[in-house]
């Protein structure tokens, strides 16, 4: 029986989940896709201060030897690990916890309104934190918004200059 994509993911992330915490690391993201016979494993992950070339080419090492091991992706892939960028994208309540206090981008999955009335899908301003599964944030306009968790399509820190 083959795996489904989510499958797969969630058995990778079972067995990067023990190297990322020896390594003190942690998995942003894992993303697998196929185009044809060919596939890509790509696997985001960071760390306080920031992941560097050697964190991740040392979790690649490691992770590939496991994935070797267990021989559970049914086709050839190429693996990819790399920093989550500066546009890292927020995905826990721990992550909109972490970086209270950031500029981010907060895309709804339909208009949804701000604090003052205006329906939007698309949120920029101040992260305020995570308060009982709410995003609340200060905009860039001088207005709040408190946003679902769940009504959350794509959230991510945006690059300040």
């Amino acid at each position: 029986m083959a795996l489904h994509r989510d499958d797969i993911c969630d058995r990778i992330r079972a067995l990067a989940e023990p190297i990322l915490c020896s390594m003190n690391l942690e998995l942003v993201e894992v993303e697998f896709n196929r185009s044809g016979r060919e596939a890509v494993l790509r696997m985001f992950i960071d760390k306080e201060g920031g992941v560097m070339l050697d964190d991740c080419a040392d979790f690649s090492r490691e992770l590939s030897i496991l994935l070797d091991i267990e021989d559970f992706i049914p086709c050839e892939y190429n693996l990819e690990v790399s920093s989550p960028g500066l546009d890292r994208p927020l995905k826990t309540k721990a992550d909109y916890e972490r970086f209270a206090g950031r500029l981010i981008k907060v895309r709804t999955y339909e208009p949804f309104q701000d604090d003052a009335g205006n329906k939007r899908k698309t949120f920029l301003g101040r992260l305020d934190g995570l308060k009982d599964g709410v995003v609340v944030m200060t905009l860039n306009e001088g207005q709040t918004a408190s946003i679902p968790l769940e009504r959350v399509a794509k959230a991510n820190l945006e690059f300040e200059f």
